[in-house]
């Protein structure tokens, strides 16, 4: 079998394992995340409107009122930490990407796989006891504890061939959606009380949305002032500095793709090239303050649909015709 011929059969049937094992991780991190700030800032445990955010974001308010008459944290807890049956639970993530991770068992690495083994039995272990209030806590940090561990085995092992440019471009696909689902969901609640008197209110919200999007601290480095909304949405959306900004996955993803093309000559990338034109076009620091001042949500909710397109842009592009890999 000639080169050519083994790394079209390699992309053509891993590269979209690859994406979805990232997405999946990832998936499970920001979830922790929410769960664990919604946790920290809601005013108690039975504190609905806060915990129906964590519903809205993921889009899961029909399925969750299927399951329990209340959002509360024992009931979000268990549908998001318990629940196989949630297609958006942790339990779910871990099992989808465990089975993703030993389809590529023979490209990822011994440490990737049994880093994914271990933190699979204690996602799966996990139990009602887990999320009393004093548990709940501990019971986030183990799962994003247990993604950055993941992140760091990958950083250091992971050769870095053609799958590997295809994990990433995973990684950064769920980074970029779900800062767009973070800020579509809270924002325009958030907006509007600017104005408001009790500033303290204020800063505790913002904190809240920064904090679900780990971006408080490079926030306040960038803006030590305050809050205004134009700088937030700016931030998380177009800064070319912070990890989960959009503007920065969207980059990364492109220069991933360029690779792709330059280093192996794939040939899949046309699509999924132009629409990353498109989008950073739309994500300048001047376009984002004219957004922020008109309606952000329909912006929002094109940006979540582009990004959707951009991951079938790759699959279509790279698994469905094998014949346009290669060279």
């Amino acid at each position: 079998m000639s080169e050519t011929v083994y790394k079209a059969h390699l992309i053509a049937r891993h590269a979209e394992s690859n994406l979805w094992l990232a997405r999946y991780m990832e998936r499970i991190e920001n979830l922790a995340r929410l769960l664990d700030v919604t946790n920290t800032f809601a005013r108690d445990a039975d504190d609905t409107r806060n915990w129906l955010s964590i519903l809205r974001i993921n889009g899961d308010l029909e399925e969750f009122y299927k399951r329990h008459p209340e959002a509360n944290q024992a009931n979000v807890g268990h549908f998001y930490l318990l629940d196989a049956g949630n297609s958006s639970s942790v339990q779910t993530a871990i099992a989808a990407a465990r089975e993703n991770a030993r389809t590529l068992r023979a490209l990822i690495s011994t440490e990737m796989w049994l880093q994914i083994n271990v933190f699979y039995s204690h996602i799966r272990g996990l139990s009602a006891a887990d999320l009393t209030p004093d548990h709940f806590t501990p019971v986030c940090a183990m799962l994003k504890e247990g993604t950055q561990a993941h992140t760091g085995i990958t950083e250091g092992t992971f050769y870095r061939d053609q799958a590997w440019h295809f994990y990433m471009m995973g990684r950064y696909l769920e980074r970029a959606d779900q800062t767009t689902r973070l800020l579509d969901t809270r924002f325009h609640a958030l907006a509007p009380r600017i104005a408001a008197a009790d500033e303290e209110i204020n800063a505790g919200q913002w904190n809240t949305i920064l904090r679900a999007a780990a971006g408080y601290h490079a926030y306040r480095r960038e803006h030590p002032n305050g809050y205004k909304a134009r700088e937030v949405a700016g931030f998380l959306l177009g800064n070319g500095s912070f990890p989960r900004s959009v503007g920065l996955n969207l980059q990364q993803i492109e220069w991933h793709l360029t690779e792709l093309r330059s280093r192996y000559n794939l040939r899949g990338a046309s699509a999924a090239l132009e629409r990353l034109d498109q989008l950073t076009a739309t994500l300048t620091q001047e376009s984002l303050a004219r957004v922020v001042e008109q309606r952000l949500s329909p912006f929002l909710d094109w940006l979540q649909r582009e990004i959707g397109g951009l991951h079938g842009d790759i699959v279509e592009g790279f698994t469905t015709h094998p014949n346009l890999i290669g060279g």
